[in-house]
């Protein structure tokens, strides 16, 4: 397939016009049962979100369909527009609509994200790529003080118009349903419009957020107002409308998409970024960026080829470049096939598990970035050959040091442990959110979707009730691989390098059988394959698997690792016996997923305490 991009045309706007109308537009093959569910579902969707919440539970076992988030009302949402007839997609977008409500500082629509399908009817894993993208304008120096000739602080460039890049999620929400979804962009948004409306009940992870970045949103009088009433943090317990957001929805349900990338909510974008509304007093420097109409109004989804490798005998599709989350993943259980893991005690399979990542993030440092500006040799990153070149560096007994050098990606591999010069960088951080629905004709979506760090820019559009992302400061701010080419400095119209890893797993028979993903910045790519190690390797089933401590190397001196290990028996041995050196973290990632239990059984999974714990529900609970 490679590569299809999306423009939004006026069929996009007459699409959402007509789905308020109560019709519906979809691709061909899925029009008329489309236009049935609309009919069909008209009335018992008037009642939006009329119905509580389901309680806060990290797993849910049944049938029907099946919804997991890091929020109640966002699952709840979700699990709403299953019932009324919708598909995965469906499901998906309704509940990433409602974490822009009730997730605000890791989501909303004035971010971007990476989304995965797999489609039952074809057997295919597509993939949607809703990066955010630089100005045209940007440059490589776009982070260099020009009063010192240094890259700038990252504080400064995150709470700025220069570290704003243009919105994808929308966008991405517009092409995912006109593919797969049975629902316009209007009937979907109805939950999140009423739970911004009425409110939700701010927990101690929300109210714990706030007060972390009050500083900033102090600064910016619209931000302030949504998140500081009274001039402070929400009190637990509280309830939190957003009627700007509320409308916002509303004139995108009414006009479409294009009344955000090209009419005027896209002029207020672009104000807004090119002259942040700072309040009056502030001391902090706030820069202005350079995202014009032009560039919202020029906004593409890209459909790309999904990475797949074979782990076990099982498939493993993930998101291809800008992210580096399919091809690290990949490539690390390309390394990990090497070794029976399975075979192992817990503190070698953990030691087996740090290694591999670190040489996998070797490589993503050194040779990933935007494929549309720079060549990524991804294919040969994701060969058996390549991982069995730099398999032959991973000691059984003991941690190499810190960073090792990158592979060389060439395609021969004569058995040597060949190494490219110059060590790798240490990777970024970031705050995301992840979603995973399945429906009841084997539709499977796992999405993740971010604004960059936890409350973004800090900047929120004035009036409309949503935070800009900081997706820009992903990118390298000054070269960071020696002698070699970096592939992640920012460019005009390049997207920054993602460690967001969306991942669906299919057995040998070709249907789905795990859905799994994760926030956490470069954490991700950890998360997810320790994800994938503890249910396929060692011997946990999903919930185990998600809920088990978590470690992190992403080839740095020190590995991060969560209390019940850098505190206990295990973190002694891998330090003491392996080399390892850990460095405590209060928790690693918050990750959601989607099992198939066989006889259309499905098992949902979120958190039970990271974040404040997730929420898991499916259409029919039955053990």
């Amino acid at each position: 397939m490679g590569v299809q991009r999306s423009r939004r045309t006026a069929a996009v706007v007459l699409a959402g016009a007509m789905a308020v109308a109560g019709v519906g537009l979809l691709a061909p093959a899925h029009a008329a049962e489309r236009n049935q569910a609309e009919t069909e579902q008209s009335a018992s969707f008037e009642r939006g979100h009329s119905s509580k919440p389901p309680p806060k539970q990290p797993t849910a076992t049944g049938y029907g369909g099946a919804v997991a988030t890091v929020d109640a009302d966002a699952t709840a949402a979700g699990l709403q527009v299953l019932r009324r007839g919708g598909t995965a997609v469906d499901a998906a977008v309704a509940a990433a609509a409602a974490l822009g409500v009730s997730e605000p500082f890791s989501a909303g629509i004035g971010g971007g994200g990476f989304f995965v399908h797999y489609d039952a009817k074809t057997g295919e894993v597509s993939t949607l790529d809703g990066r955010e993208s630089a100005p045209a304008t940007a440059t490589e120096q776009r982070f260099i003080d020009p009063a010192t000739g240094a890259p700038l602080a990252f504080a400064d460039a995150r709470v700025s118009g220069l570290s704003v890049g243009t919105p994808g999620t929308l966008a991405t929400w517009a092409e995912a349903l006109d593919r797969w979804g049975r629902f316009g962009l209007a009937r979907n948004l109805r939950p999140a419009i009423e739970l911004a409306e009425d409110g939700f009940v701010v927990d101690e992870t929300f109210r714990s957020q706030v007060a972390a970045n009050a500083a900033i949103f102090a600064d910016f009088p619209a931000t302030a107002e949504l998140y500081l009433p009274g001039g402070g943090p929400p009190a637990v317990g509280t309830v939190l409308p957003n009627p700007d957001l509320a409308d916002t929805y509303r004139q995108i349900a009414r006009r479409g998409i294009d009344v955000f990338y090209e009419g005027p909510i896209a002029d207020e974008i672009a104000a807004t970024v090119q002259d942040p509304p700072v309040r009056d007093g502030a001391t902090r420097n706030v820069r202005p960026g350079d995202l014009t109409t032009g560039d919202l109004a020029g906004y593409e989804v890209i459909e790309r080829d999904p990475t797949v490798v074979e782990y076990r005998g099982l498939q493993v599709y993930g998101m291809p470049p800008p992210s580096s989350g399919g091809s690290t993943v990949g490539e690390a259980l390309n390394i990990l096939e090497n070794f029976d893991l399975g075979a192992m005690d817990e503190a070698q399979a953990l030691h087996h598990y740090m290694e591999a990542t670190a040489l996998a993030f070797a490589d993503r440092n050194r040779y990933v970035g935007d494929p549309d500006v720079i060549d990524v040799p991804l294919a040969e990153l994701l060969s058996q050959g390549f991982a069995d070149e730099r398999a032959c560096l991973l000691d059984p007994d003991a941690a190499a040091p810190k960073p090792v050098a990158p592979g060389v990606p060439d395609g021969d591999y004569s058995g040597e442990c060949a190494t490219a010069p110059d060590p790798a960088a240490v990777a970024d951080e970031g705050s995301t959110t992840h979603l995973t629905t399945a429906d009841r004709w084997g539709n499977v979506v796992a999405y993740t979707l971010t604004i960059e760090q936890t409350g973004g820019s800090g900047i929120t559009v004035p009036g409309r009730g949503f935070l800009l992302n900081n997706e820009l400061t992903d990118f390298n701010f000054a070269p960071t691989q020696g002698n070699a080419p970096d592939p992640n400095l920012p460019g005009p119209d390049k997207r920054p390098r993602s460690s967001m890893a969306p991942t669906i797993v299919l057995d040998g028979d070709g249907d789905p059988l795990l859905a799994v993903g994760s926030p956490g910045g470069a954490t991700i790519i950890g998360t997810v394959l320790q994800t994938l190690v503890n249910r396929i390797d060692l011997g946990m089933d999903l919930p185990e698997a998600l809920a088990a401590p978590r470690l992190f190397q992403p080839n740095a001196v020190n590995t991060s690792a969560e209390p019940a290990i850098d505190g206990g028996p295990l973190g002694v041995i891998l330090e003491s016996q392996y080399g390892h050196t850990l460095a405590p973290t209060p928790e690693i990632g918050a990750a959601t997923g989607i099992e198939f239990l066989g006889r259309h059984r499905l098992q949902a999974v979120a958190e039970p305490v990271r974040r404040g714990g997730g929420s898991a529900a499916v259409l029919r609970p039955r053990r």
